[in-house]
């Protein structure tokens, strides 16, 4: 590989991936490791969902479902079966497959319907997901949820630490280059036209469901992350707004850009932890959710396109042009392939 081609942005986000490492040495609280360990978790499910979002332009309000899905298959391997590394690979590997069919069963019955239908029938998937996992107590224990034991060496805080770090920093490398492929150019020509898309050739609707199924297999993992973090595992993986929180990561962060969505999730989830730890100073923060969205409100009105957007577009034009420029290429994908590729997707 030849370094001089590498992106600089890659260089920057490796350094800080590096910084990261070693956090957990300054920060021994194990309070403030458990917050940054959910950024970590809701940075990869935000991320999975941005590739819905901003590189395809679907609007899912049941994205949660796969993350649900995650966090009960591992939660009941590790409690069914012995709490060993085996176990845990095995349940991350029942997790990934049924979430990878559930996506693509879902994707080819609904990714026909326009996207406002879409997201209204994805939401009444998640809405089932979510009874069946309360009535199936045997199975789930019901509202009540159950916990488990982990493999001795993930009960350590800095093993889990560096367990998501590493799956939040693989993922992001991983997204980042399927988002710059062909593929990945494909995707972003039917979020900007659809319908010119089609009409190059691409069955767009095999397309929009790779990518479903990409996200999905994508949320289940970070909800293997969220009930390992837990120790604990009941019905709320499933709610609405856990679908919602991850939408507004999104949005705030910038649809489309992966890193966003990371920055996205940094905020929410430091939000949170910080506006409900002052309850104590004044009652006022008591009711914290209507200072949130007051913040939420403030940041769509200053930052329309997200704060990486945002920034992107003020700091950055000669990016911008350049990506103008190759927008034609964008809604047409097939400049830049080779003939094998165009016959194949043809």
């Amino acid at each position: 590989m030849n370094l001089a081609r590498v992106e600089k942005s890659t260089w920057i986000y490796l350094g800080i991936s590096l910084l990261l490492i070693v956090v957990p040495i300054i920060v021994t609280g194990r309070s403030m490791q458990f917050i940054i360990i959910q950024f970590f978790i809701f940075a990869i499910f935000a991320m999975s969902y941005d590739i819905l979002l901003g590189y395809t332009g679907i609007i899912s309000f049941g994205h949660v479902m796969f993350f649900g899905i995650g966090a009960y298959a591992t939660a009941i391997m590790m409690n069914r079966f012995d709490s060993t590394i085996l176990s845990f690979i095995l349940a991350i590997m029942i997790a990934t497959v049924l979430a990878a069919i559930v996506s693509l069963i879902v994707g080819m019955l609904t990714l026909r319907l326009k996207s406002h239908f879409y997201a209204m029938l994805t939401l009444a998937l998640a809405g089932l997901f979510l009874v069946g996992a309360e009535k199936w107590r045997s199975l789930t224990g019901g509202n009540d949820g159950f916990t488990f034991k982990l493999p001795e060496i993930l009960r350590d805080s800095h093993n889990l630490y560096m367990l998501c770090l590493l799956s939040l920093v693989l993922i992001f490398f991983g997204l980042r280059r399927l988002t710059k492929s062909p593929f990945g150019r494909v995707l972003m020509a039917i979020r900007e036209n659809e319908n010119r898309t089609e009409s190059l050739g691409y069955k767009i609707v095999h397309y929009k469901v790779i990518a479903n199924v990409v996200a999905g297999v994508v949320a289940s993992y970070a909800g293997v992350l969220y009930s390992i973090s837990l120790r604990f595992v009941n019905t709320s993986v499933f709610a609405t707004d856990m679908t919602i929180d991850v939408l507004l990561m999104t949005i705030i962060g910038g649809v489309g850009t992966l890193i966003g969505p990371i920055i996205g999730a940094g905020l929410v989830e430091f939000a949170h932890h910080w506006l409900s730890s002052l309850a104590d100073v004044h009652w006022i923060f008591e009711r914290w959710i209507i200072l949130y969205g007051i913040v939420y409100i403030l940041i769509v009105i200053f930052f329309p396109l997200g704060i990486v957007g945002t920034i992107q577009k003020k700091f950055f034009p000669r990016q911008n042009i350049q990506k103008k420029k190759k927008r034609m290429d964008r809604e047409n994908p097939e400049e830049g392939m080779d003939e094998d590729e165009r016959y194949r997707n043809g």
